[in-house]
């Protein structure tokens, strides 16, 4: 089982952090995320497609396209994010104090391998895309879901025939996808893990390292917004990923002068955000929030894990110099090595370093003496989004 399977079960099977309806960020930020009991995580079921059709609803930040189920005994939502490097899918319920999570799935496509050289989608990623859907829609009418947003990010966005391939997958997966804009996948991941930022703090940079593009936010602090999408100050959407860094410079024979070339680059990428988000280094308190693969990867190098454990990494605080120890740990290791590790995997051994680099850029912008760790962000504040426009937590009272 692929290492990205098996994190995903993870998420299903075992216990899921606290989201609250009024604001995903009210409730604190512990060290470890408050659990909540998930129920057990089931295969795919076989159920008449006909069920599953397009409808568009209005939400936070403009017309969206979302996907209803007929009507199940108690409501059900799913959030899936197809990105550049991997299909995901969430499924959960309204539950006390959030959601509880009743089915996952998670598979690397890498649905824009190539983009950045030929501007397209490839067949064969767009192959694996489709059949990774149709899992994911199995999913969905098995657990019979009654309301549903599915997004797809950069790779959409970018490849010429991105809306072509959204056609394609409503004829053969039968699903619809919302291509979303930058600003709103932004928005999205910082409402998904708000909630681990600390209280006290009056600044925070909330990035997310995708396949394709990197989502980077200067948040405000609680004072300023019970919504998190309202405390944003500065955003910006950066055209790296892992996938598009790795494909640029290569990411099996990674020497240590080829990773400082890989994050000068970065950080060129990144210079004007960082000059409009300067103000935030001297905020009261000031920490990064690290939503992402990469981040999640290190956490788990960091702690001796041997497997990857959801439960052991969201919610960490990480010191500096552990991270560095870690990308150190990386940057020496051969390709053999990174793919023999638990927390990486042979999927994403050619692709960690790219990471670590996009990482390493963002921490050399805005030094702290703290990163915390997500695992969580775009699908949890799609998930919490929808719960909230249907006031499902007020209807529980």
């Amino acid at each position: 089982m692929a290492v990205e399977d098996r994190q995903e079960r993870d998420v299903a099977a075992a216990a899921h952090p606290q989201f609250h309806g009024a604001d995903p960020a009210e409730g604190g930020a512990p060290h470890r995320a408050a659990p909540m009991l998930a129920q057990g995580c089931i295969s795919a079921s076989g159920i008449d497609a006909s069920r599953i059709h397009a409808a568009p609803a209005h939400a936070a930040g403009g017309q969206v396209a979302e996907t209803h189920v007929a009507r199940a005994s108690a409501t059900t939502y799913a959030a899936l994010d197809l990105g550049t490097n991997n299909c995901r899918l969430l499924i959960a319920r309204p539950a006390q104090h959030g959601f509880r999570v009743v089915d996952a799935f998670s598979r690397i496509v890498r649905l824009g391998e190539g983009l950045a050289a030929s501007s397209r989608l490839c067949d064969a990623a767009m192959d694996r895309a489709v059949e990774a859907l149709k899992i994911c829609r199995s999913k969905m009418l098995h657990r019979n879901v009654t309301r549903a947003r599915l997004v797809t990010t950069e790779a959409c966005r970018a490849a010429v025939n991105g809306t072509d391939f959204v056609r394609r997958v409503a004829a053969e997966a039968e699903l619809e996808l919302e291509i979303i804009d930058q600003r709103t996948e932004a928005a999205l991941a910082v409402s998904g893990c708000a909630a681990l930022a600390d209280p006290a703090a009056e600044g925070v940079i909330v990035f997310d390292i995708g396949g394709g593009s990197t989502e980077i936010v200067w948040m405000g602090g609680r004072s300023a917004a019970r919504d998190p999408a309202a405390r944003i100050r500065e955003w910006a959407s950066l055209p790296i990923g892992v996938v598009t860094v790795a494909e640029r410079y290569g990411g099996v024979d990674v020497s240590r002068a080829l990773f400082e070339t890989m994050v000068e680059d970065c950080a060129r990428e990144l210079a004007p955000f960082a000059k409009k988000a300067a103000a935030a280094r001297g905020a009261r308190s000031f920490h990064l929030l690290g939503t992402s693969g990469t981040v999640t990867t290190v956490a788990g190098i960091h702690l001796g894990l041997p497997r990857y454990d959801r439960r052991e990494v969201d919610g960490l605080w990480m010191r500096q110099e552990d991270i560095l120890a870690v990308i150190d740990r990386l940057v020496e290791m051969d390709y053999a090595a990174r793919a023999a590790n638990a927390c990486i995997g042979r999927e994403r051994a050619d692709l960690v370093l790219a990471g670590c680099a996009i990482f390493e850029a963002i921490r050399r912008a805005f030094p702290s003496e703290r990163v915390r760790i997500a695992d969580r962000g775009l699908r949890e504040g799609i998930l919490l989004r929808m719960m909230h426009e249907d006031r499902a937590w007020w209807r529980r009272r």
